[in-house]
């Protein structure tokens, strides 16, 4: 009876808040949506404040100007990096869902519910990811050229591969939405066992492990999303020249 007292303590779940009718359909918003929302905020203000640093900004950046400076200088670097020169058109949606990513699985540090713990989260961005994957195959490669890649590693007159090569370039989105969503929530579900389960005994020590789950490990994450996705629109661009 004690363990399964403890045991209901234990809370990583997402939960509705209030419920509404929406042409005739019930529509919850959940813990996910304020926990989103309040990660906007935070991004909103802190862009607000950035840009109103770097209009006002000297030549010489100091302070605030300097940080938001090194900022965007790090993330161009590493898209860069990855992307050579097709990196300028892709600067701001890079740095975009990195910096989106980053604060929304940091934000238990803050007491909230990681967004990216929540599958409705992960997918949309691996979609909107997926999206560009595709467009920018059909607009830099020739139809023959995909339809070659299709068939590969078969000569593209016996298709036979065709269906598996589908399977896995339709599994890129699902593959990209489910390590951040499972490595996220992991975290999270390993925090709230310490907490519902050792109670008064976990308040100081596990701060180490927020460092690691939240901090280190969503560090991570964001970089290896990213990365992927720079990699992916960088293999479909190729030589970067329109077909």
């Amino acid at each position: 009876m004690e363990h399964g007292i403890l045991l209901s303590d234990v809370d990583f779940m997402i939960h509705g808040i209030f419920q509404y009718s929406f042409f005739g359909h019930q529509v919850w918003i959940t813990t996910s949506h304020v926990c989103i929302l309040i990660v906007m905020l935070i991004l909103i203000g802190f862009a607000i404040a950035a840009n109103r640093a770097i209009r006002k900004g000297s030549e010489v950046p100091r302070g605030f100007q300097n940080v938001v400076e090194l900022i965007v200088e790090k993330l161009d670097g590493v898209v860069d990096g990855s992307m050579g020169h097709a990196a300028p058109r892709y600067y701001n949606y890079i740095g975009t869902i990195f910096i989106f990513i980053l604060f929304s699985n940091i934000s238990g540090l803050l007491g909230l519910r990681p967004p990216t713990a929540d599958y409705g989260v992960t997918l949309p961005l691996a979609l909107i990811t997926f999206a560009m994957i595709r467009f920018s195959k059909w607009k830099y490669q020739k139809p023959m050229t995909i339809w070659e890649d299709l068939c590969s590693p078969l000569p593209k007159w016996l298709p036979i591969w065709l269906p598996i090569n589908l399977i896995s370039t339709l599994a890129v989105p699902v593959s990209l939405s489910l390590r951040l969503f499972a490595n996220v929530l992991s975290g999270t579900a390993m925090m709230a066992l310490i907490y519902g389960l050792l109670r008064w005994f976990a308040t100081i020590w596990p701060a180490a492990l927020h460092v690691y789950f939240d901090l280190f490990s969503g560090a991570i994450q964001t970089y290896v999303f990213c990365m992927l996705t720079m990699t992916y629109i960088s293999n479909e661009i190729g030589d970067g020249k329109r077909r």
